[in-house]
């Protein structure tokens, strides 16, 4: 009998455990990575113009929150994320986006023309910006 009674406390404490049970509210996760952020699209802001929707179209897979540039910034700057930098001109995003920078490749004008970089350049050296996600 008292195997039993233990046996159905341990089954009980286990289904409690699976059910969410324990000191979490239920609906929050215990442990783990946090989840990952949204990526920037011309689709999640869908009002941006100009330089802020080239820049979304043509650098934001990796200059996003999610993107590869950002986490190599982050390596040497406060502020990874180039929106919101208030620290960057225009020769310099031309700069680095024409010859490369450290893991970054050279950008062709096949891809990005002399006017949309200059747009981009423009909007990223206006920063801050107020990044809604």
């Amino acid at each position: 009998m008292r195997k039993i009674l233990i046996l159905s406390a341990a089954l009980l404490a286990l289904s409690a455990c699976s059910k969410g049970g324990g000191d979490a509210p239920q609906g929050e996760s215990q442990g783990g990575p946090p989840p990952m952020p949204k990526p920037l699209t011309v689709a999640s802001r869908p009002n941006a113009t100009g330089g802020e929707k080239l820049y979304l179209e043509k650098c934001a897979m990796c200059h996003g929150p999610n993107g590869m540039g950002t986490g190599l910034i982050a390596r040497r700057s406060d502020v990874p994320l180039l929106e919101k930098r208030d620290d960057i001109t225009p020769d310099f995003v031309i700069q680095a986006a024409r010859m490369g920078i450290g893991n970054m490749p050279a950008i062709p004008r096949g891809e990005v023309s002399d006017a949309q970089l200059k747009e981009i350049a423009d909007y990223l050296a206006a920063g801050p910006h107020e990044t809604p996600q």
